[in-house]
């Protein structure tokens, strides 16, 4: 069959992560070709024939390994490569090695004469979204960032979890670095129809309790998955998969991704993980919430960390 490909993937790193939301892909039925890069050219090819097999159970799409050259009339550009966060090791310990890395990768995806958008994934992710942006020389709106889209996930999931209401109907945010000063947006949160606010009050030292520690959960969940399998990887690649299909279908849905700030939330050239609105253009624009004194201690806190530590790792 001959597929008329319009939405076209190019995915650097076939490791966890890339393998993973390539799978993702191709559940979903969310592009109609995916071409895999990795300076392992065997495993590129592997995952790529192991893929094809599922296409009888699956909706047509071109699947093939290829090199930096495939690049040149992709729409989308995802980046998962890099060296992994070891146990024990946080992701702003990752910076040195991998931005190095991207400066390879990055450049080699530009002389494609690529002109699409960059999606990364690689941590620590705030800090590498800067450099892709900073390396390739592409508009904001065309370089994002994970940021906290699974941090959010995995609030909605356990803040789910403790009131018994279905994920989907819980509406929250977190916010900051993807890392330890990420921090949850209480105050925008609603469990169903009702404000959180409101269900605090009810039980206002009991819940708050809980929700204290259910940050805690958040914050350091991937520490935990790691501890028990070396790596984290479905999560992120359904964010992945989340924010590819908000861009291909120009959907112009709001998710926390890692996007630049000129100013929004009192801040100035960095990415840094906020809600933004996401369509076929990348991000259409960054969503300014009104946060209280508390989060906007936290926001300013988490900012500053990443701000000391791309500066060290960009002048290195």
């Amino acid at each position: 069959m001959t597929i008329k490909c319009t939405n076209k993937v190019a995915l650097i790193g076939t490791g966890f992560v890339g393998s993973s939301y390539a799978f993702a892909l191709l559940n979903q039925g969310i592009a109609h070709e995916l071409v895999m890069i990795d300076l392992n050219k065997e495993k590129a090819d592997g995952d790529a024939r192991d893929l094809n097999h599922g296409l009888a159970f699956a909706s047509p799409m071109k699947i093939s390994a290829g090199d930096y050259r495939d690049c040149r009339d992709a729409d989308l550009v995802v980046i998962t490569a890099g060296a992994n966060q070891a146990p024990g090791e946080t992701r702003l310990d990752l910076v040195e090695k991998n931005v190095k890395i991207f400066k390879n990768i990055v450049d080699s995806v530009m002389e494609s004469g690529f002109n699409g958008i960059f999606l990364v994934a690689t941590n620590p992710v705030d800090i590498l979204t800067y450099a892709t942006w900073k390396f390739s020389g592409m508009p904001k709106e065309r370089v994002i960032g994970s940021g906290t889209i699974l941090d959010t996930a995995r609030l909605r999931y356990l803040v789910g979890q403790h009131f018994d209401i279905d994920t989907r109907n819980i509406h929250a945010y977190i916010m900051g670095e993807h890392g330890d000063t990420e921090f949850p947006v209480w105050s925008h949160t609603t469990v169903g129809a009702s404000q959180l606010n409101e269900l605090i009050d009810m039980d206002k030292e009991n819940v708050q309790k809980d929700l204290d520690d259910i940050f805690v959960n958040v914050r350091d969940a991937a520490y935990h998955i790691i501890e028990r399998k070396g790596a984290t990887y479905y999560g992120i690649a359904m964010g992945l998969a989340r924010i590819t299909k908000a861009i291909f279908n120009n959907e112009n849905s709001i998710l926390t991704v890692s996007a630049l700030l000129e100013g929004e939330y009192q801040e100035q050239d960095m990415y840094i993980g906020v809600p933004a609105i996401i369509n076929r253009d990348g991000i259409r624009k960054v969503v300014e919430l009104p946060l209280n004194e508390k989060e906007k201690a936290q926001f300013s806190h988490s900012a500053q960390t990443l701000k000391n530590v791309m500066k060290k790792a960009l002048e290195s």
